[in-house]
């Protein structure tokens, strides 16, 4: 059965999905046309977003490639069904992208893996799968294996269900750690979800709670809400000291969290700079 991005309910099976391709053109399309919005409203973050505006059109590619590939055996789960022959096969244009749009770090961790031999580009992105998904240490490989896996991860997400009792802070789909909250409008106001770091699904999650160690006092989770963007916010814990960013939908519908998160890399500074660490840190490392 196929789900549209975000939804509850599954869209009309038709052969191999093709109601994918038609959410995936529409994805897309809205992911890039924000990311080309936000790097003209934020110079200060130039460098940052156009390398995630590069990232995304090769993801986009990768997508589009992808979108009528059949679905591995059934009863695999989605880690199971990451193929990284095919990350492999994308490995070389996302070191070109990284090398020639990335920060000094990212590109010349492109540079090193250039070099480096196919068994040793492998080792990388099965050590990724191996456990590194879960490790919220900035490695600079992590970069490119997310990027690879993400956009492969994500397809794989649309065609499943994720349960409707889950209620904990990992994603029903795939196991990975959430990158960001949304509040989606819902009635009078706005119910809270969390996005998965790897595979972009979303889940209901409960909202005054803190998704790495369920802290439910309001007194210990802060909440830092910059007048700009209005519809952006740290929930932090300090309970445990970690914490994520939050959006809006309710103040601001035209955002894409995704790649909004982006954009507000000045908030994750901020936190940090009053000892919080982030649940899951993101593409690069922020």
């Amino acid at each position: 059965m196929c789900y549209e991005y975000g939804a509850v309910a599954p869209l009309k099976q038709s052969g191999l999905c093709e109601d994918i391709a038609m959410i995936h053109r529409i994805t897309w399309d809205k992911r890039i046309r924000r990311a080309e919005e936000l790097l003209e409203r934020n110079p200060s973050s130039s460098q940052v977003l156009t390398l995630h505006w590069q990232v995304l059109g090769l993801q986009q590619q990768m997508s589009e490639s992808l979108a009528s590939r059949a679905p591995s055996a059934e009863g695999a789960s989605l880690l199971e069904q990451l193929d990284v022959d095919l990350a492999l096969r994308w490995l070389p244009a996302l070191l070109k992208v990284a090398q020639s749009h990335g920060p000094a770090k990212v590109a010349e961790q492109a540079a090193k893996f250039s070099a480096a031999t196919g068994g040793d580009q492998r080792q990388m992105l099965l050590a990724f799968l191996d456990g590194g998904q879960s490790d919220n240490s900035y490695a600079p490989s992590a970069f490119f294996a997310r990027v690879l896996f993400q956009t492969q991860a994500e397809l794989l997400a649309w065609r499943l269900t994720a349960p409707p009792e889950h209620s904990e802070a990992f994603c029903p789909l795939c196991g990975s750690k959430p990158q960001l909250a949304i509040l989606r409008p819902e009635g009078d106001g706005g119910k809270r979800h969390l996005a998965c770091s790897l595979c972009l699904a979303e889940w209901e999650y409960r909202r005054i709670v803190c998704p790495a160690c369920e802290e439910v006092d309001p007194l210990k989770l802060p909440r830092y809400s910059p007048e700009d963007p209005a519809a952006v916010r740290v929930d932090a814990c300090d309970t445990c000291k970690s914490y994520l960013k939050s959006f809006d939908m309710t103040v601001d519908g035209r955002m894409v969290p995704e790649v909004d998160e982006m954009a507000t890399v000045a908030l994750d500074v901020w936190a940090v700079e009053r000892g919080y660490h982030k649940i899951q840190l993101n593409l690069l490392g922020f």
